[in-house]
């Protein structure tokens, strides 16, 4: 494999934020029309039903909340990044996007990842099955959707899940179908991302966002995609980049973003630090990403 990636950087990277839904209603809405209103290009909810880590604080459903935002919010873009196959069948998880699309005027990014936090599905009565079966229920599950949300009607059978005569109706706002965003890391995963996404998200160091970029190419390469299509994403979360601030500073931000688009990201989707610290998290909005947008 050439140690040069094909990715170029765009005109104009994108910036977004995502939340774990940890906060009163209120500020949820409060925050994500303030977030949309420092021009943040996206906002996102995570897929689970108690925090990853940390204490074991309250916590709403994502879609459930997402379709509520949709009704506060008019331009960003929105979606939950990413939503665990695991959790429903993806036929329902398709009629669920629809919806959203609908409420939300075709502002929806759909997300959809394999699953992946076992203590979760253990509280909650959810079968986790070994990686192999889960990443193929994936795979499944991606095929199924990819082919049910452009058809009016679409009959599948799968090894684990299975469409007869299904109506999708009323077809997405956005067509053929709303964006679907993948979040993956290891090389199968990439290589469904190569195949069904239109976003793929990842997170790391830049050299495991470079490595991962090159296997992206290459996964697309392989089945005649130009690897242009798929916008190269990455999730900041604090917690799992311990070496990484970029919402220290301003120039602690420029660095950040500027390491990383060499490396071939795009688009920036930013877990925000905590709320006393919300006034670099403005200043940054409004006097550095523009600048960083326009190169």
């Amino acid at each position: 494999m050439s140690e040069a990636s094909t990715v170029t950087t765009p005109a104009r990277l994108e910036f977004g934020i995502q939340n774990r839904q940890i906060w009163t209603w209120q500020e949820q809405m409060e925050r994500w029309q303030w977030f949309e209103e420092l021009g943040f290009e996206s906002l996102w909810l995570t897929d689970h039903m108690v925090p990853t880590s940390g204490p074991q604080s309250s916590y709403f459903e994502a879609w459930t909340l997402l379709s509520a935002l949709a009704m506060v919010t008019s331009k960003a873009r929105i979606g939950i990044l990413v939503s665990s196959n695991t959790f429903r069948n993806p036929a329902i998880l398709a009629k669920q996007a629809v919806t959203v699309d609908h409420i939300s005027g075709g502002r929806l990014e759909f997300g959809l990842g394999a699953g992946w936090y076992q203590p979760e599905h253990e509280m909650f009565g959810i079968d986790f099955p070994p990686t192999g079966e889960l990443v193929d229920r994936y795979s499944e599950a991606l095929d199924l959707v990819d082919r049910f949300l452009r058809n009016d009607v679409t009959t599948f059978e799968g090894e684990y899940y299975t469409l007869k005569n299904a109506p999708n109706r009323p077809l997405p706002v956005q067509q053929p179908r709303p964006p679907i965003m993948i979040g993956a890391h290891g090389p199968r995963m990439i290589r469904l991302a190569a195949r069904y996404a239109d976003s793929w998200n990842s997170r790391g160091t830049v050299d495991e966002i470079r490595q991962r970029n090159q296997v992206m190419d290459a996964a697309c390469a392989k089945i005649g995609r130009d690897p242009r299509e798929v916008k190269r994403s990455l999730l900041f979360i604090p917690s799992q980049m311990p070496g990484e601030a970029p919402w220290d500073s301003p120039e602690a931000f420029i660095d950040f973003v500027g390491r990383f688009s060499e490396a071939g990201v795009q688009e920036f989707l930013m877990q925000p630090p905590l709320p006393e610290h919300y006034d670099m998290l403005e200043r940054i909005a409004r006097e550095v990403i523009p600048a960083l947008r326009a190169g």
